[in-house]
Parts: structure tokens; sequence; C-alpha cells
């Protein structure tokens, strides 16, 4: 986990309460969870207060501010758009938000009742998220490039983990979406980080999608890859043929950035949260088979 720059605690979230939400401050407070970015409260039962644990998420938070009110309305699934708008000051340096409490499980600990259904649930998300960006749309340097743009990423994470990985089969997989045909559409709106920690689960079905904080404009495909983090490599399949843009070259980039984020996960598993090994490992499994059967 990325050392935070500032340590958010309980007497922080109660007096930026106090200060702004007063009608909130007395309801019961909890801390919920400590991500990569920002650190998390439950107000009472229905609301959560996020705030940026490093000066580099506040860029995030200020983006998610402006654009999810914008991109909500659209989208056939709960996202974690701001209820209430905190303002930065001397109690706190950074702006934050407040968003509603989505009820359920991080889609790698769920267990899927209907996975075909869920697979075109994703799909309806993403067919109504991929739509063309304005021309202010947020860029992100690790999302909304070419698969070309992250060689050096792809090389030295193999490098990290050789031994511990399929190098050669998944070389393979890589060669063939750096050849693959790139996305010649107009730039769309992309999650960006839509993994299964960020996909969540309730009553057996997918329920909501979080942590925007990635959100920019780019090849679709970037997000077409969580079919193989979150998916068997046969419901994979479901969800391709509900998906508005696949075609072969669609499917060998997704398959490219699946195989990235599998080993990144796999990475960062190896000394961090134990969540990013299981998502790793499956999601390079995943895409070794899917690969192998196509």
């Amino acid at each position: 986990m990325p050392y935070p720059d500032i340590h958010v605690d309980e007497v922080i979230v109660r007096a930026l309460l106090a200060e702004q939400f007063s009608d909130l401050s007395g309801l019961e407070l909890r801390h919920a969870a400590e991500g990569f970015d920002n650190s998390l409260w439950r107000v009472g039962d229905e609301l959560v207060v996020r705030l940026p644990r490093r000066k580099a998420a506040a860029a995030l938070m200020e983006k998610e501010l402006k654009w999810l009110p914008v991109l909500a309305p659209a989208l056939p699934l709960p996202i974690s758009e701001p209820v209430l708008v905190g303002r930065q000051g001397p109690i706190y340096p950074h702006p934050w938000s407040i968003t509603r409490w989505f009820d359920g499980a991080p889609a790698h600990e769920a267990e899927l009742r209907d996975p075909r259904g869920t697979a075109e649930h994703l799909a309806s998300f993403m067919n109504a998220l991929h739509q063309p960006a304005p021309d202010d749309a947020p860029s992100n340097p690790f999302r909304d490039t070419p698969l070309a743009a992250r060689i050096e990423t792809f090389e030295s994470t193999l490098a990290s983990l050789r031994g511990a990985v399929a190098e050669s089969a998944l070389r393979e997989v890589w060669e063939i979406a750096l050849r693959a045909r790139p996305w010649e559409g107009p730039a769309v709106w992309i999650h960006g980080d839509l993994h299964p920690l960020n996909l969540l689960i309730d009553k057996d079905e997918l329920s909501a999608v979080i942590d925007f904080g990635d959100l920019c404009a780019g090849d679709p495909a970037t997000d077409v890859a969580s079919a193989w983090m979150f998916l068997a490599p046969d419901v994979v399949q479901t969800f391709l043929g509900s998906y508005r843009h696949t075609d072969t070259s669609l499917v060998a980039r997704a398959l490219g950035w699946a195989a990235l984020f599998g080993m990144m996960f796999t990475e960062i598993g190896v000394d961090g949260p134990a969540p990013y090994a299981v998502v790793g490992s499956r999601t390079l499994e995943r895409v070794l088979a899917f690969a192998s059967e196509t």
C-alpha cells in the first residue's frame, strides 16, 4: 500500500463533519477501509466519507467530483458519485466527498448464482459508459495509452515474476495484442480500473461500480480486460456477445490488457494486500485458458 501523506483518523473525520455537515455529525462513525487512494468511513447506515490519503489522490477526487454527476444518470448501475462535497481547509488539505454506502461484497469474494446474467449486466454497463467523451475529458497516462506504451511495464513486471508465471504463454498473448489493429473510433469514456475489487455483488447480482479515480477517455479494451479478471473463460464469451464494440482486434487488445493487469496484481500481492494476489492469479489463469481455446 502506498504510504499516506496525511493520516486520516476518527478525530479528523468527526471534526470535518461537525464543521461542514453538522446534521451528520451525530451519526455513528465507523472506519470502513483504507484503499490505495482514499480512507473510507461509514456515517450511519447509508453514507460513506471518502478522503484522499495521498496528495496524488486529491486530483483523482477532483476528477470524480466533476465528472461522476455527469455520467451517473446514463448508467444502469449505481456508482460512487458524490452526494455531498467537502471543502479543503485547515482541518484537512484536500477536497473530499460523501457518497452512498453500497451493501455487498467485492466481486472476487462472491459466488454468482447466474454468471451469464451477470456477464450481460456487466456488458450493459460498459455499453452505456463507453460513449464518445468530450474534448475536455481527463487523461490518464497509464490507462488511455495504446498497449505499445506499456511494453516497459510488461517486461519489468514479467521479469519480477520470473519463475512464478507462464512466461512464454503470456508473452504470446502480449505479442498478439500488440499486433492487433488499434482502436479507430473516437475516444470513449473508460473507468480505467474496472477490476473485481471495484465491482460489488449483492444478493448474487452485480449491484454497483465504485472508485472512478482512473476515469479517462480512450480505447474501451482497457475496461473490457475486466471480463477476464471477473468471469470464467466460457462466460466471457457471453459478455463479448453482449458488448457493442466486440471484434477480433478488440478481444486481442483486451486480452493483452488483462494479461498485464493480472501480472501487476500478482506482483502487488507478493508483499501487499492478499486480494490482489487472488485476483492476479485468477486473471492469468483465465487469460491463458481463453487464449488456448480461441
